[in-house]
């Protein structure tokens, strides 16, 4: 295994076992500024995975949800979700994850690792290695018509304002079946073949980095909605090769915004 996933599989494995244990003694939410909720779990992971990079890789620098901040002198930061679906964490289900990437200064992933506990997956991906799901090879579907293909919106709550909204219900009812688990599982199902379509309307860096390299390593299709496939585009669009162009076309995502 590449060494730099390695590290990145064994700081999240820790960070899910924490994070199980301090659930065992019940955890409550507070809410932070964005709305979005944090619990004790969530900081405690961060500060450990922030002390595991720390020891390992002194000279890079740290990107967390939390608040983990660090420029270092390599170009390469560590993007870390202690807990990725933390309301999910909170009432007892089972998907949500621990995320962590490794970027270049280009904010272009180099290795990326989402680490389910409860359902006792971790999918790993380094740029150029393909990406895999406990030491098994991924690889994105061949679904080529949208009548067959699965689709997994997340955050359909906030949509109504998109430009695409209106359209929206009527595009889902002409697909096979439409699922969502929260976005990093859809996300990683797609890559595993299991989802053909996965949209993400609202998501930070720390959200989309290991998922754009696990996903693409796979072989699918990743963009933003402004056509680029930067991190910090605020949002996400995946699906299988052959889907790519008419899922553009419904969303209206441009096709030479540039590589990043």
């Amino acid at each position: 295994m590449n060494p730099l996933v390695e590290f990145a599989v064994h700081a999240a494995v820790a960070a899910g076992e924490n994070a199980a244990r301090i659930r065992q003694g019940g955890v409550v939410a507070e809410t932070k500024p964005d709305a979005s909720p944090v619990t004790i779990a969530d900081r405690s992971n961060e500060l450990l995975i922030r002390e595991m990079i720390e020891r390992e890789y002194p000279e890079d620098g740290l990107f967390g949800e939390e608040g983990a901040r660090k420029t270092g002198a390599s170009g390469r930061t560590w993007v870390i979700d202690p807990i990725d679906g933390t309301r999910d964490f909170v009432r007892g289900n089972r998907f949500w994850c621990v995320l962590v990437a490794l970027v270049d200064a280009s904010l272009d992933p180099i290795a990326g690792v989402a680490h389910f506990p409860m359902l006792g997956e971790t999918y790993a991906a380094a740029r150029g290695e393909g990406a895999f799901r406990n030491g098994e090879r991924l690889s994105a579907s061949n679904i080529a018509s949208l009548d067959k293909a699965v689709f997994s919106p997340n955050g359909m709550h906030q949509m109504a304002p998109e430009p695409y909204a209106p359209a929206l219900l009527n595009y889902l009812s002409k697909t096979w079946s439409v699922r969502s688990f929260g976005g990093a599982l859809d996300a990683c199902m797609l890559a595993a073949g299991q989802v053909d379509i996965w949209l993400e309307r609202k998501a930070e860096p720390w959200d989309l980095a290991p998922l754009r390299l696990i996903i693409e390593e796979a072989g699918g299709r990743y963009f933003a909605l402004n056509g680029t496939r930067r991190i910090d585009a605020g949002n996400a669009v995946a699906c299988t090769p052959a889907l790519e162009a008419e899922v553009r076309a419904f969303f209206g995502i441009p096709t030479s915004a540039g590589l990043l």
